[in-house]
């Protein structure tokens, strides 16, 4: 060493319970989660529910999807989150009703203080709006969204330091809306 005082690391952002809660769910999804038949969608709700996450009974959640802190997870309605998908939900997420999360897109409510010498972890919220898609392989992070069709500027917001982005990529979704789906009643297929 020249003399120089080491940087201190900050403590871990998580408590003990935290890391404790994200072990057992890294078992329960590597096993259980990911080890169901493809279409066992209520078993998926039901392993995440037991750990804290909020979901609506609608929604689908493909076996290879890949969440991360599935307390600080809320899913609406009809909402479907596809094959490779990863929520990385460190602060909260929520998916509002009759979204779509497509094919390995990365949803991540977590980044990094870059302006910190200790590079403070920042937990900021992410809010995926009410028929909204996000495409296959999009990112949408705190503050940035890339490769995202949403209905309209309102669909997608996500918070870094009480400043709110809307992100928009085209003004109606990509395919046409059925007369029951827009009433609310009915699927999609």
């Amino acid at each position: 060493m020249n003399g120089e005082m080491p940087v201190m690391a900050d403590p871990s952002p998580y408590s003990s319970r935290e890391k404790v809660a994200r072990l057992a769910w890294a078992v329960v999804q590597s096993t259980l989660f990911a080890w169901s038949f493809h279409t066992c969608h209520g078993w998926r709700r039901m392993l995440l529910r037991a750990f804290g996450a909020s979901l609506h009974p609608t929604c689908r959640i493909r076996r290879t999807v890949r969440i991360e802190c599935p307390w600080n997870l809320t899913i609406g309605m009809d909402t479907a989150i596809g094959d490779g998908a990863i929520l990385y939900c460190l602060g909260p997420v929520r998916i509002g009703d009759h979204a779509t999360v497509s094919q390995r897109a990365h949803v991540c409510a977590g980044s990094h203080d870059h302006r910190s010498r200790s590079m403070v972890l920042l937990r900021p919220p992410i809010t995926i709006g009410s028929d909204c898609w996000i495409a296959a392989e999009a990112f949408v992070g705190p503050g940035t969204a890339q490769t995202v069709s949403a209905r309209d500027e309102h669909a997608l917001s996500t918070e870094t330091h009480s400043r709110v982005r809307r992100c928009r990529a085209s003004a109606s979704p990509p395919w046409p809306r059925e007369p029951a789906l827009a009433a609310g009643r009915g699927r999609r297929p």
